[in-house]
C-alpha cells in the first residue's frame, strides 16, 4: 500500500515542501531502500524510526518498504524526515485511520518515540502558510519558534504515540501561539547601557551617527580606552527591529541551529563577535552544504571585529563583497545559495603593534616601520567601505572618577529611531533603509549641497587624498547628522562633523 505524507526541509534560509512517499509491498521485511538523495542523516532515520515505531506500542509491519522524498533531484539533509517516515509506514500499514492529508510533518525522532526539535522550523513554517497547507505537526521544543508566524495552525506533541492518536480523534492537541507583543516587550532590556561609559563624548557621539545611519565605523586607541566597552553597548542604541526584520534575521539562526530554546524569534538585533583567529568560512559561510557564516548570523545587526590588524587580510578581503551588496552567494556544483549579510561593521584596532603610539601615558616602543606594517594589514578598499573613523584616547581620571552620567541609552535610541523614521520616510519604495545604503543616484537627490558646504568638502577630498567612495560615505554620514537634527538640508557643520569622522585617513 501507498501512502504520501508532506514534509519540509531548507534550501538557504528559504524551506520548501517535500512529499515522503512510502510504498508497503511483497519481500523481506526490512525499510530497505530510502531514494530522493539523502544525505546519511536520512538514511540512518530507518533504524531510529524502527525502534520508534515499536516502542512506542505499533506493530512495524514485516513488508518489503520503499521510501522517496520528492523532488527527488534535491540534495536532503537532517533528521526532521523521521516523523514523516515513521506516519507514513504507520499509515501505509493502515495503523493510522484518520485524516492527515494536508498535515505537514517534521521532527527527529528517539528511540523510544520521543520528539526531538531540529532546526529551519521558521522557515518551514512559512513554507506551509505560503502554500496554504492544513498545519503543521512538530516537537514541542520547536513551538516557540514555529508559533510567531501568523495564520498557520501549529501543533506540538511529545512523541509519535501523541501524533498518531490525534491523527485518529483519540486526542486533542491544542494549537499554539506566541504572544509577539510580550516577545518585543522584553528583548528592550539590556544589561549594559551607554551611561555607563565614562568620558568619551566624542566617541559616543560617532557611534550614535553610525546608528542612526547604519554606518560602518572603525575605532583606534590605546589598550584600556574604552573601544570593545563602547562597541558592546551599540546594539542598545540601535532603532527597534521590524517584524519582518526579525522572522528573517530568526530563519538565518534557526537554519545555523544556535536559535536557543527560550527564543521563539529574534527580536533585539544580532551582536556577533568573531575571535581573529576565525577562517574565511567561518566568517562568510560555507561547507558541502552552504551554512551561513558570521556575516550572515549578523543580519540586521552588528558584526565587531576586535583587534582588526589581527584577522588574517584574506579574510578581512572577503568582507568586502558583503559589505557592498548586503548578501553572500556561495556556489557548489550542486546548487548556490545566497545568505542575507546587512550588517553594522565595527570593528576596533590598536594604533600600532605596542599601542601606545601617540599615548601621553607611555612611550611607544614601535619603529616607523612596524607602525606602517602594522598599519597595512588594512586595506585601502576595505577602509573606503568603513564610513566612520574615530580616534577613542585614553579616560583621564577625573572622567573615571566625575559621578556623573551622560545620556543613558534609552534617550539616545529615541533620537536614533526619530532619525531613522525621516530616512524610511525619505526612501518609501526604495527597499532601502537606513543612508548608509544609499545608491549613487539617491546620494545626488537627497544630499545636495550649498557653494560652501562643497568647498568644504573639495578642500577635504585633494588635502587627504581620498577616493571616490570616501566621498559617498562623507555625503551620507553628512545626511544622518542632518537627519538627527531635522534639518532637511545639509548644513556646513553638518560636513565639517562629518569630514572629522575621516581623520583616521591620515595613519594610511
Amino acid at each position: 500500500m501507498l501512502s504520501k505524507i508532506l514534509s519540509s526541509a531548507t534550501i538557504g534560509i528559504d524551506a520548501y515542501i517535500v512529499e515522503v512517499e512510502v510504498d508497503l509491498s511483497a519481500g523481506l521485511s526490512s525499510l530497505s531502500t530510502i531514494v530522493g538523495l539523502p544525505n546519511m542523516a536520512v538514511k540512518e532515520s530507518k533504524v531510529r524510526v524502527k525502534s520508534a515505531i515499536k516502542n512506542s506500542g505499533f506493530k512495524f509491519p514485516y513488508e518489503r518498504m520503499t521510501v522517496n522524498l520528492a523532488p527527488a533531484n534535491i540534495k536532503k539533509e537532517g533528521v526532521g524526515f523521521d516523523l514523516p517516515i515513521a506516519i507514513g509506514i504507520l499509515a501505509s500499514s493502515n495503523q493510522i485511520k484518520g485524516d492527515y492529508k494536508d498535515y505537514v510533518f517534521i521532527g527527529e525522532l528517539s528511540l523510544n518515540g520521543d520528539l526531538k526539535p531540529v532546526k529551519g522550523v521558521i522557515s518551514i513554517t512559512m513554507a506551509v502558510k505560503d502554500n496554504n497547507k492544513r498545519g503543521i505537526i512538530l516537537p514541542v521544543e520547536n513551538a516557540d519558534e514555529s508559533g510567531v508566524v501568523d495564520g498557520v495552525k501549529v501543533y506540538p506533541a511529545k512523541n509519535l504515540r501523541e501524533v498518531v492518536e490525534f491523527l485518529n480523534g483519540e486526542r486533542e492537541i491544542p494549537t499554539y501561539r506566541v504572544d509577539l507583543n510580550k516577545v518585543f516587550e522584553n528583548s528592550l532590556k539590556y544589561d549594559v547601557d551607554f551611561n555607563e561609559v565614562k568620558g568619551q563624548e566624542y566617541a559616543k557621539r560617532a557611534l550614535e551617527v553610525a546608528a542612526a545611519g547604519g554606518h560602518n565605523i572603525l575605532m583606534i586607541g590605546s589598550p584600556g580606552s574604552g573601544k570593545t566597552m563602547l562597541a558592546r553597548r551599540l546594539p542598545t542604541i540601535l532603532p527597534d527591529m521590524s517584524l519582518e526584520e526579525a522572522i528573517e534575521t530568526t530563519k538565518i539562526h534557526s537554519v545555523a541551529g544556535i536559535l536557543y530554546e527560550t527564543k521563539s524569534i529574534i527580536s533585539n538585533r544580532p551582536f556577533r563577535s568573531p575571535h581573529h583567529t576565525a577562517s574565511d568560512v567561518a566568517l562568510i559561510g560555507g561547507g558541502s552544504i552552504p551554512k551561513p557564516g558570521e556575516v550572515s548570523l549578523a543580519h540586521n545587526g552588528v558584526l565587531f571585529l576586535d583587534e582588526l590588524p589581527e584577522f588574517d587580510r584574506n579574510v578581512l578581503e572577503v568582507l568586502r563583497q558583503p559589505i557592498e551588496d548586503g548578501f553572500i552567494s556561495i556556489s557548489r556544483a550542486s546548487s548556490s545559495v545566497v545568505f542575507p549579510a546587512r550588517f553594522m561593521l565595527v570593528s576596533a584596532m590598536n594604533p600600532c603593534p605596542c599601542g601606545y603610539f601617540q599615548d601621553p601615558r607611555k612611550e611607544c616602543k614601535c619603529s616607523s616601520g612596524e607602525i606602517q606594517k602594522y598599519l597595512k594589514k588594512i586595506s585601502g578598499p576595505l577602509l573606503d567601505r568603513i564610513d566612520i573613523h574615530i580616534e577613542v584616547p585614553a579616560v583621564k581620571f577625573q572622567n573615571l572618577s566625575n559621578e556623573t552620567f551622560g545620556d543613558s541609552s534609552s534617550v539616545i535610541k529615541s533620537r536614533v529611531n526619530e532619525a531613522r523614521m525621516i530616512q524610511r520616510q525619505r526612501f518609501k519604495g526604495t527597499g532601502i533603509y537606513c543612508n548608509a545604503n544609499m545608491s549613487s543616484k539617491l546620494i545626488k537627490k537627497f544630499c545636495k549641497l550649498k557653494e560652501d558646504s562643497m568647498n568644504l568638502l573639495k578642500t577635504t577630498i585633494d588635502k587627504l587624498g581620498l577616493s571616490g567612495r570616501a566621498y559617498d560615505k562623507i555625503l551620507k554620514v553628512a545626511r544622518t547628522i542632518a537627519d538627527l537634527e531635522k534639518s532637511e538640508s545639509i548644513e556646513i557643520h553638518h560636513i565639517s562633523e562629518a569630514v572629522q569622522y575621516r581623520s583616521l585617513d591620515r595613519y594610511f
